[in-house]
């Protein structure tokens, strides 16, 4: 089922189409974070402004390097001992679709510690982007069931898997880490 739900998903990323799919917080809407059309195709099924920023996720802290040109030492002490999933914007984002990097530079990012993402991510070799599987201004989905037909019919693939899921996740903490090793939250 898991190796299925990867190769249909996989194949849809790969043809710069949206994912609808399961993370280790909310479900989320995905897509190749490479791919300025794809992210462009998110934009537009949630109604948001193009200017806004993306999350994006990695299956393991090795792969930082390749989308940040500075990483503080202290960022891959915060993956390791985060209890709960966290998100740290860097500075100096690189090799990333443009409208997924914040206009001062940065990007969000969490290394997912959720089966499906990494193994997905791993197959992919590319950054995935992930946002909340909502209309713009509307709160973010607890469950499947919560998610919007418009949503759901608007993505490409609507993995299968979790959708009976009843544990509650919430979004990820949010932290801002200056290449200094200075840091702020902005959610926590």
């Amino acid at each position: 089922m898991l190796r299925t739900e990867i190769e249909k998903a996989l194949n849809v990323l790969k043809n710069g189409g949206v994912i609808l799919y399961p993370t280790d917080t909310v479900w989320g809407l995905g897509c190749d974070a490479t791919n300025e059309l794809a992210v462009s195709k998110i934009n537009d099924i949630k109604g948001r402004s193009n200017d806004k920023s993306f999350i994006i996720l990695l299956d393991t802290d090795a792969k930082l390097q390749s989308y940040v040109t500075e990483i503080p030492d202290v960022a891959y002490d915060l993956i390791e001992y985060a209890e709960h999933p966290l998100t740290i914007v860097f500075s100096g984002a690189k090799n990333l679709a443009k409208n997924v990097i914040n206009e001062d530079g940065s990007v969000g990012v969490r290394i997912v510690k959720h089966d499906f993402c990494q193994q997905l991510i791993q197959r992919f070799r590319k950054p995935l982007t992930s946002t909340s599987a909502n209309i713009s201004g509307e709160p973010s989905p607890r469950f499947f069931d919560e998610i919007s037909e418009e949503i759901k019919e608007a993505a490409d693939y609507v993995v299968d898997l979790e959708q009976d899921l009843r544990t509650e996740k919430k979004p990820s903490t949010i932290m801002k880490l200056a290449p200094g090793g200075q840091f702020s939250f902005i959610r926590r």
